[in-house]
């Protein structure tokens, strides 16, 4: 069996109990050297190899994967946040489906959360925001026409993008160009729930600024949206005094009593 595991956004307590079993039993891991917190690794038990897939490619990795199957032993695959965002996941999946080679994913805790835990933020605010785009810039890998950063921008909605953190300029300039206004609040989070994490506020038009400011060139999440800005939002019904759930009958007076 190849597990596919989330290792969390960096902090090593944010794996699942579950990723935590399967590293502690795993005979062999391939995790993503470039991204994954090494220190996960000393979950792995005595003797189990260790294969940091930064250094290799998918046909390496399938190779690895194959040649444990053959030999009756299990295969974590690591990746980090959770493999399902930007994981490259699906085309190991369909080559293991190939090769007759049975697989499961394990979910993991997303970067994307972690960036909004270290800023104290919701992301859907009743009244402000109850959207989240989670996209890129297109770089070397492209993006669907209809999934530029100024369709998505044109919405005004919360904007979580990785995997952006090169293309700053253009960045701003393309959620400008969609409808942002140029103050729109922004945050750049470098490595969340790292020991040497960053967090720092500015606006879309000076993202690319302050991130050369504060020497951020990788690894960092930029989020995007009126939830930064400490506006008035709506109080939730779902725990006012007034609204009536399946659990809970209303009083039938707002929250200023009227």
């Amino acid at each position: 069996m190849v597990h596919f595991v989330g290792a969390g956004p960096g902090d090593p307590d944010l794996i699942t109990v579950k990723g935590k079993r399967l590293l502690e039993h795993a005979q062999t891991v391939i995790y993503a050297g470039s991204l994954v917190n090494p220190a996960l690794l000393s979950f792995c038990p005595e003797g189990c190899r260790i294969y940091d897939s930064a250094r290799m490619t998918l046909e390496e990795v399938i190779r690895v994967m194959e040649a444990c199957h053959e030999a009756g032993q299990d295969v974590v695959r690591l990746h980090t946040g959770d493999p399902s965002l930007y994981g490259a996941i699906k085309e190991q999946m369909d080559r293991l489906d190939e090769l007759s080679i049975p697989y499961q994913v394990c979910p993991g805790v997303s970067a994307f959360s972690g960036a909004a835990a270290a800023l104290g933020l919701e992301y859907t605010l009743p009244g402000i925001s109850q959207s989240v785009v989670i996209t890129r810039m297109e770089g070397r890998t492209p993006v669907p026409e209809k999934e530029k950063i100024q369709s998505f921008a044109a919405h005004q909605s919360t904007m979580v993008l990785f995997l952006s953190t090169g293309l700053l300029g253009k960045l701003s300039q393309a959620l400008v160009e969609g409808g942002y206004p140029p103050d729109t609040p922004a945050a750049i989070v470098y490595k969340a729930t790292w020991p040497d994490e960053k967090k720092v506020l500015c606006q879309v038009s000076d993202l690319a600024e302050t991130a050369e400011r504060e020497g951020i060139k990788k690894t960092a999440l930029i989020i995007v949206g009126k939830v930064l800005s400490g506006e008035a939002y709506q109080r939730s019904c779902l725990y006012d005094p007034a609204f009536t759930t399946e659990f809970r009958k209303g009083n039938g007076q707002a929250e200023d009593g009227k």
